[in-house]
């Protein structure tokens, strides 16, 4: 019996340092693939252009403008944790918005460093402080990204019947294609909201015969992830949710808009908010398809080749601009999440073994 015990010790050992392996595998391959998209953006956007007028034009900006759009910059990151407030509230209506930004902060400064990192380190800063359900937290994470490509595709319809001869010129190479992703994400999101016995349905047919305890340790976890999108189904929360995902999005355009003051693109290029709201369309669209730290290179070339095709801007100067906003935004992001690193204590970015549980109830399917 004891042998029995001692080898199956060693064989799991075996398989979890084969896993440890495939992941760090993985890591490697990630980090290469970033690196590689860096450069090759890096070099398009960098090959044609004069460092001296570069820096001439970054000298010359008024960064008054600058920093009066920072405070509204750390404004668009606590209104998405107060938006993620309200997503939990039918599933942890206590939960704290101070505890939220904190968690929001360090996802950000993570997703800075590496390629979507926060997206798993933001839900587990949030379980162990709040002390509840790693695989809720992370679920509401999934919906998120759900409301933020619904507002994305709406915002980017409205400018496309506005602008559509600047959106063709600024991204010759956009396919239906590239749309796949978001609504494979968004039909994930109706199936397992709306139809939950059809998950159970397969998990019950296709795992249960192979391992019941698998079984039960799946069905356990969907529980728990079925939470996340207990908000879509509360219609009494659409309003807010409605305010508070139109209201981040105001929030990005308002820096955008005042840097174009920084430069004078107000009066030089006559630009306004409009223009602004485009430019964020354009700036979505970079953070949402670079697998990248911080859409790092791709953020600068998505800017920089729409300023000169739309508005006739120079590359110098487009990149100037670029420049100064990708980097004002990612330092507010990197310094206060880092602040809130710190005061979260935070050593791991690893899932924990064991998701403590609050007094959380799992809504049934009739509903």
């Amino acid at each position: 019996m004891a042998q029995d015990d001692s080898n199956k010790l060693l064989e799991n050992s075996v398989v979890s340092e084969e896993n440890k392996k495939k992941e760090k595998q993985k890591k490697i391959i990630r980090y290469i693939l970033s690196i590689v998209l860096i450069v090759v953006a890096l070099y398009v956007t960098l090959k044609d252009i004069d460092f001296y007028k570069l820096w001439v034009y970054i000298k010359n900006a008024d960064y008054l403008w600058v920093i009066i759009s920072i405070p509204i910059m750390i404004l668009s990151h606590w209104v998405r944790a107060m938006r993620w407030q309200t997503m939990l509230k039918p599933v942890a209506p206590k939960s704290s918005v101070w505890n939220l930004f904190s968690a929001v902060m360090i996802g950000y400064a993570a997703n800075n460093v590496l390629p979507r990192g926060g997206e798993f380190l933001r839900p587990y800063v949030y379980a162990r402080r709040e002390k509840s359900s790693y695989s809720t937290a992370f679920a509401t994470i999934v919906v998120e990204r759900f409301i933020d490509i619904i507002i994305l595709a709406l915002m980017f319809g409205g400018v496309f019947f506005f602008f559509r001869e600047q959106i063709r010129q600024a991204l010759p190479n956009l396919h239906a294609d590239k749309f796949l992703v978001p609504v494979g994400i968004v039909i994930l999101v109706l199936i397992l909201s709306f139809w939950p016995p059809f998950v159970r349905f397969g998990l019950k047919i296709f795992v249960k015969p192979i391992s019941h305890k698998f079984y039960e340790k799946l069905s356990g976890i969907f529980d728990r992830f079925l939470l996340g999108f207990t908000i879509i189904r509360k219609p009494g929360q659409y309003f807010r949710l409605t305010i508070e995902s139109l209201s981040i999005w105001l929030l990005y355009t308002i820096p955008m808009y005042l840097m174009f003051f920084s430069f004078g693109f107000d009066t030089k290029y006559n630009m306004g908010f409009d223009d602004a709201i485009f430019l964020i369309v354009i700036s979505g669209i970079a953070f949402t398809v670079a697998p990248v730290p911080g859409a790092l290179g791709i953020f600068h070339f998505f800017m920089q080749a729409t300023l000169n095709k739309v508005y006739g801007i120079s590359i110098e100067e487009a990149l100037a601009y670029a420049t100064v906003n990708h980097t004002v935004g990612y330092l507010v992001q990197t310094i206060i999440g880092g602040i809130f690193f710190l005061r979260e204590n935070v050593k791991s970015i690893e899932k924990p073994e064991s998701e403590p549980q609050n007094d959380l109830t799992i809504p049934t399917d009739k509903t």
